[in-house]
């Protein structure tokens, strides 16, 4: 993605905008300093817990939008009858950078922000309160959910603080994979089930289905379809690149073990010849014309339809085109999930262990008018009560406790399992991410998980096709098919695509420089004919040197190097 700079007639529309939407949330004289324990206790005490209050939040996240219940379901007014609370949300709409650069430049911001991992915009202009003192003052229950992880949520070396509380992944347990190269269960069973563990097993059978089927539902069979849409060019076109060559999900990044350093991955050699493949795949007619043109919507519409054999994406990109595929009883046109890679003997690492990583989350702004009732919001979410409520919805209406474990009711759990507006019409997930909490597979002290993702339910939940398919590979999940976490070396520095570039930096600008040639030159690389490949990719990788990509590896690996010190102190 790079950072669009609008002209200034549009700086002062939004800046207008932003002002109008937000007159509920006050100003700060000094956007750097921490309120003190002191003034805060003494707001606090004269503050009633379930006093009403509205807080404004904005999150960066555009996906989430989707999932907005205008904080009307039956979780979000269980949520204000308990606390008080009313959330007035607003989610990005294209490239979240812009809207999060006005609000820096006007000083004025929503009570609460998710700034994903462009919080280093906020930080930087100084409109995130600093937490540790309201922390220490309110936050028994932020203490108790994060532990001795809570030190992981510093920002920096030079600014030890806290800022926002991270992503809900305590205690976490991995059950099924997050990306992969999928193909539609129908192509598989109509092939007989073929081996599916390199790029050219997957080309193979895409190729076969694509010549029996050309036509499916009435409408011309895709081949491979790929999402090129603003960022998301990242989890379905490069990310694939390191994850087939045997890199880990680190965003941009690939840690070389050997040279004890960090550098973009799309400069490895190896990964050129993933490209390459594409580049064949377009050549031979297998790939999807308007992956590079087509919008995120038009993505879904095309899964939604059933017509798309393959696709190599992250799971949450695609899951809701998928439940309308067993909404309309076309099962069989969902996907199948598999660890590619290059060549045999490449390890894919979905399931490296990277332990508790921080990264970015919530935070309070310093145009908050009332950060003690906010903090003590989000302590309140990080209860057990909170927990519960947001994953599993109200007993005796969402769920029963059966045997001292909480079960879905059958029809909540279909619903869950297939209604795609499931979550909008309950609450339930909503306030799962990016709020703070205990990941999938974390358990309470009963025992009982907090989370009704686990390994039954995952089971449970899975569809006949997927089931049918799983067998014939030998399967009960399809976490089987993956290299297992104790096969693959723990990770010490987290993931790298948490750790923050300041956005005042040379290397914020030479990064954003990165992304842009990056979103032309691949996607050129590609449509190219097959002659012209090697030509524009080392073109491509000229570039990067000359936008100055050395220097930012060498800003980066400090700020790698920083965070690891950080966490050791």
């Amino acid at each position: 993605m790079n950072l669009v700079i609008r002209k200034k007639f549009i700086l002062v529309i939004c800046f207008l905008m932003v002002f109008s939407v937000f007159t509920g949330c006050g100003k700060k004289e000094d956007t750097e300093k921490e309120l003190s324990s002191e003034s805060t206790k003494d707001i606090a005490d004269e503050k009633d817990k379930n006093e009403e209050k509205t807080f404004t939040y904005w999150s960066a996240d555009t996906t989430a939008g989707q999932l907005d219940d205008k904080y009307n379901s039956d979780v979000s007014r269980k949520i204000k009858e308990l606390t008080g609370v009313t959330l007035r949300k607003e989610f990005a709409v294209g490239d979240p950078r812009e809207k999060l650069s006005f609000m820096a430049a006007s000083g004025e911001y929503p009570d609460f922000i998710y700034a994903l991992e462009y919080s280093n915009i906020i930080v930087d202009a100084g409109g995130f309160i600093k937490l540790d003192g309201l922390i220490d003052e309110y936050g028994p229950n932020i203490k108790k959910l994060y532990g001795d992880d809570l030190a992981r949520l510093r920002w920096s070396k030079e600014d030890p603080s806290i800022y926002f509380l991270g992503l809900p992944e305590i205690g976490k347990v991995k059950f099924e994979p997050e990306s992969g190269f999928e193909i539609q269960h129908a192509a598989l069973k109509e092939l007989g089930y073929p081996k599916m563990e390199t790029l050219k097993d997957y080309e193979e059978a895409i190729k076969k289905y694509v010549e029996a089927n050309p036509e499916i539902n009435g409408k011309p069979t895709i081949g491979l379809s790929l999402l090129a849409d603003d960022w998301r060019i990242k989890i379905s076109l490069t990310n694939p690149g390191v994850f087939s060559t045997g890199g880990a999900d680190d965003g941009e990044w690939f840690y070389d073990k050997e040279k004890e350093r960090a550098i973009l991955h799309v400069t490895r050699p190896e990964e050129k010849e993933y490209f390459r493949w594409l580049n064949h795949m377009n050549d031979i007619g297998l790939l999807d014309k308007e992956s590079f043109i087509q919008k995120y919507d038009q993505y879904q519409s095309k899964i939604a339809e059933g017509r798309v054999v393959a696709i190599t994406d992250s799971k949450w990109q695609y899951s809701a085109a998928e439940q309308s595929l067993v909404a309309a009883g076309m099962s069989d046109r969902t996907y199948a999930m598999f660890p590619l890679v290059i060549e045999e003997g490449v390890v894919n690492k979905d399931f490296r262990p990277t332990g508790y990583s921080g990264g970015y989350g919530i935070g309070i702004s310093t145009s908050c008018k009332d950060p003690v009732a906010a903090i003590k919001f989000l302590d309140w979410m990080c209860t057990d009560e909170a927990q519960i409520l947001a994953r599993w919805g109200i007993e005796g209406q969402h769920y029963d406790v059966i045997d001292g474990k909480r079960t879905f009711k059958p029809e909540v759990f279909k619903a869950w399992t297939e209604d795609p507006s499931f979550a909008t019409e309950t609450g339930i997930g909503i306030y799962s991410w990016p709020w703070p909490g205990y990941g999938q597979g974390a358990i309470d002290k009963k025992g009982d998980y907090y989370h009704p993702t686990f390994k039954d339910t995952i089971i449970d939940a899975y569809n006949e096709s997927e089931k049918e398919t799983l067998a014939h590979y030998g399967a009960t999940m399809w976490k089987d098919l993956y290299p297992s976490e104790e096969d693959i070396e723990k990770s010490e520095y987290g993931v790298l695509w948490q750790i923050n570039i300041p956005s005042d930096t040379e290397a914020s600008v030479i990064m954003a420089k990165y992304d842009e040639t990056t979103a032309k030159r691949i996607p050129e690389a590609i449509l190219a004919s097959p002659d012209e490949f090697d030509e524009i990719w080392d073109d491509y990788q000229q570039e990067l040197v000359d936008v100055g990509i050395h220097k930012l590896e060498d800003e980066f690996n400090k700020l790698l190097q920083d965070k690891l010190n950080l966490w050791s102190n």
